[in-house]
Parts: structure tokens; C-alpha cells; sequence
């Protein structure tokens, strides 16, 4: 082998170890590039996986959510619906018990209207009187009311008078206390009778006999004053003045006298009245 073709293998042999060299050293640098590249998949992969998991987590804690709230809005519902109907059968019950209460109430009523009734037909007046505070409160038809208010007031009309006369009877046999108590009595039932301002006069008259003079004198003032009854003005008048003489109230006395000329220059007591006036106005 001549010196030429020895530098011909020499070359050959240099360049076959650089491209060996080279050759490696791009194998190694693939090598690291596929490295690189399977580690940046790796953390890829890691990645998505962690994206999908949140995704995923996410996902289902949202279906829960809306799972609760459907749920929660359900349970709403159906307890509305529940306290609804319990509020609706409470209501009902209500109004049952009110019912079966007004029918017992009516029940009630009707039976103590009746009752009372049969008082008015046997026309006992004091049971009349003193049970039509309990019925008045029912509830009556007008027609019943209005029969029963008229009933009662005949009762009060008629036992007043009743009162009355026998009170006239104890004064015309001078039963003076017994006479005060059933004038009273015939004013308790109906004071404002035909027959209440006699009953007034014959109450006061009673209370001077009694020697109960000062109780006497309002009533007599008042009946002189605004009597519906005009003789009994007239008279109411002149007792006064004799009441007033007898508790020495002589100022008073001189004054009612007056007032009974003044008003009464008609009357059959006139001159009597007169006389008295001079009397006590020559010695008071």
C-alpha cells in the first residue's frame, strides 16, 4: 500500500470518527429532546388529569347543588301543601265547632223563649220582669222582641199601679210607713207612668207624715217645678210650703208661696195661701 492510499484510509478513518462523533452526539441530543418532550407530556397528561378531576369535582358538587336546592324546593313545596291542608281542616274544625255552638245556641234560645212565653200567656208580671233580663240577650226574631218588651212593660205598668193603689190605700188608714214603701215600690217598676206623679205627691205626703221632711222636699220641688200632671202641681206646691213652715225654713216657705199665687191664681187653695203668706210674713 503506497503513502497515498495509507492518507486515503487515514482521512477516511477521521472522518468515519467525527461522523461517529457527530452521529452520537445527535443521538444524544435526540435522546435528551425525547426526554424533555416525555416529561412535558408527562406533566401534560399530569395536568389534564388534574383539569378533568377538578372538572369532574366540580361537575358533580354542581349536580349536588342543584340536587339540594331542587330538593329543599320540593320539601317546601310539600310542607306548604301540608300546613295548607292542616290549615284548612284546623279552619274547617273551627267552623264545625261554631256551627254545632250555634245550633245549640239557637237550640237554647228557643227553648227559653218558649219558656218565657208561657209566662207572658199566664201573665205572671214578676217572673216576667226578672227573667227578661236573661232572654233579651238571645238572639230573638223582632216580632218575639217586640213582644216581649211590650210584655214586660205591661207587667211593669201594671204591677206600678198596683203598688200604687195600695200605697193610696195605707195612706187613707194612716199606715204612713208601709204606704212609703209600696209608693216606692210602684216608682221602682215604672217611674214615669200616668200615674208616677201622683205616686210622687203620695210618696211625699208618706215621708212628712214620717217626720222625713227633708227627704220630702226634692220631690216636691221637682213636681211643682215640671209636673206632666197640673193638679198636682197646683198641690205639690202648697205641700211644699207647708213643709218647708214646719222645718222653719221660712225664707223658702214665703217664696214657694209666692210662686203658688203667681201660678196658680185659680186654684180652690188660693186664699189659704195666701193667708199663710201674710202669716209668715208678719212674724218672719
Amino acid at each position: 500500500m503506497d503513502e497515498y492510499e495509507l492518507e486515503q484510509v487515514k482521512r477516511e478513518i477521521v472522518e468515519s470518527r467525527a461522523l461517529t462523533i457527530k452521529t452520537n452526539n445527535l443521538v444524544n441530543a435526540l435522546a435528551a429532546d425525547l426526554k424533555s418532550i416525555s416529561k412535558r407530556q408527562q406533566g401534560s397528561e399530569r395536568r389534564v388529569l388534574v383539569t378533568s378531576a377538578t372538572g369532574y369535582v366540580v361537575t358533580i358538587a354542581i349536580i349536588l347543588v342543584f340536587v339540594k336546592l331542587a330538593w329543599d324546593i320540593r320539601i317546601d313545596t310539600v310542607r306548604a301543601e301540608n300546613k295548607e291542608t292542616h290549615d284548612q281542616l284546623e279552619q274547617m274544625e273551627k267552623e264545625q265547632k261554631l256551627s254545632v255552638q250555634r245550633e245549640e245556641a239557637r237550640t237554647s234560645a228557643s227553648r227559653q223563649a218558649a219558656e218565657f212565653y208561657r209566662l207572658v200567656l199566664q201573665n205572671k208580671r214578676r217572673e216576667i220582669i226578672d227573667g227578661y233580663a236573661g232572654v233579651s240577650k238571645l238572639e230573638l226574631s223582632p216580632t218575639e222582641r217586640a213582644v216581649f218588651e211590650a210584655a214586660v212593660e205591661r207587667a211593669k205598668n201594671e204591677l206600678s199601679l198596683i203598688a200604687y193603689q195600695t200605697g193610696v190605700d195605707h195612706i187613707r188608714m194612716q199606715r204612713w210607713h208601709e204606704a212609703q214603701q209600696s209608693l216606692r215600690e210602684s216608682l221602682q217598676y215604672k217611674s214615669d207612668a200616668a200615674h208616677s206623679p201622683q205616686a210622687n205627691y203620695q210618696l211625699a205626703r208618706a215621708l212628712i207624715a214620717l217626720g222625713l221632711h227633708r227627704e220630702a222636699i226634692p220631690l216636691l220641688m221637682q213636681l211643682s217645678e215640671s209636673s206632666a200632671d197640673k193638679e198636682v202641681m197646683d198641690e205639690a206646691t202648697l205641700t211644699l210650703a207647708h213643709a218647708q213652715l214646719e222645718i222653719q225654713a221660712w225664707n223658702d216657705a214665703k217664696s214657694t208661696l209666692r210662686t203658688f199665687i203667681r201660678r196658680f191664681p185659680s186654684s180652690a187653695h188660693i186664699n189659704e195661701a195666701k193667708g199663710k203668706l201674710a202669716e209668715v210674713s208678719l212674724y218672719h
